[in-house]
């Protein structure tokens, strides 16, 4: 129900937008958020978009990632200035349920396969 794409290897520096398309189904979401995950740790939050349009960051990446809305079916993570602590599998979420958005990554009901990054210094 939902798909990344636009993972790849990059170097320190460069840009890269991950794109998630959503499922006709869940496109009515109360928000969908981007995550990420290296091996052998937890997943973190990298930013989330509510319905209301509001949008929060991870303090590791403001100011640096932008998450925007294609349209109804994509949303978009564009990642500029890229560090190799950004390293690691990207993965999308969605749920229509406001405290299912606000809680940890488990309650999110909805998510894609993932998509790698690697960033080289």
């Amino acid at each position: 129900q939902l798909v990344e794409s636009g993972g790849d290897s990059v170097q320190a520096g460069e840009s890269r937008k991950l794109s998630c398309k959503l499922s006709e189904d869940i496109t009515d979401r109360y928000c969908v958020a981007w995550f990420r995950q290296v091996p052998g740790k937890e997943r973190i939050r990298v930013a989330i978009l509510n319905r209301d349009g509001s949008i929060k960051y991870g303090e590791s990446v403001k100011g640096r990632f932008s998450l925007f809305a294609e349209n109804a079916e994509t949303v978009n993570l564009q990642m500029d200035k890229l560090k190799p602590e950004d390293t690691a599998t990207y993965y999308c979420a969605a749920d229509w349920i406001a405290w299912r958005c606000q809680g940890i990554p488990s309650d999110l009901r909805y998510w894609g396969q993932g998509t790698a990054v690697t960033v080289s210094a």
